[in-house]
């Protein structure tokens, strides 16, 4: 049985190493709005082959559900509070929502030009003022939305 989840002193060194690798090997910028917007420009153009940001966005996405399988099948167990307030007669409703956010998210990332990953690693490792700009709306927003979840629930 695996992990419940990666220890941060292992992961987080692991980023660190793969943001340094991409900047040195295609002087890139790890980030997956690039990567999922380069698989969906492809698949509009009705075209299989992939850059190296494509390749990145189909490994997160084959990671995932690997390690889905290999767990045992897709649990949502891992939030704690928040884990405990989709559980219920209302679980239906969880995908919808979450596909509508993940949708919207992307969007929104794609027009500020980064999502988290970019802004958090990448952006911030270079010393970009607006990755920093970025990555602390980013948290601020998360804060205030799991303490209005939190008195919601």
């Amino acid at each position: 049985m695996l992990a419940h989840q990666l220890p941060s002193y292992v992961g987080g060194p692991v980023l660190g190493l793969c943001v340094v690798a991409i900047r040195l090997l295609v002087n890139g910028r790890l980030g997956l709005t690039g990567s999922i917007s380069e698989i969906v420009e492809r698949v509009e153009r009705r075209s299989l082959s992939l850059g190296w940001r494509g390749w990145l966005g189909v490994g997160v996405l084959a990671s995932g559900v690997l390690f889905g399988v290999v767990r045992g099948g897709p649990s949502f167990t891992g939030y704690g509070w928040l884990t405990e307030t989709f559980r219920g007669p209302n679980t239906v409703w969880i995908a919808p929502i979450l596909l509508a956010a993940g949708v919207l998210i992307g969007l929104g990332a794609k027009r500020a030009g980064g999502c988290t990953s970019g802004n958090g690693l990448s952006g911030n490792a270079m010393g970009s003022p607006a990755a920093l700009a970025a990555t602390a709306t980013f948290f601020a927003t998360a804060i205030a939305v799991s303490f209005v979840i939190k008195v919601v629930a």
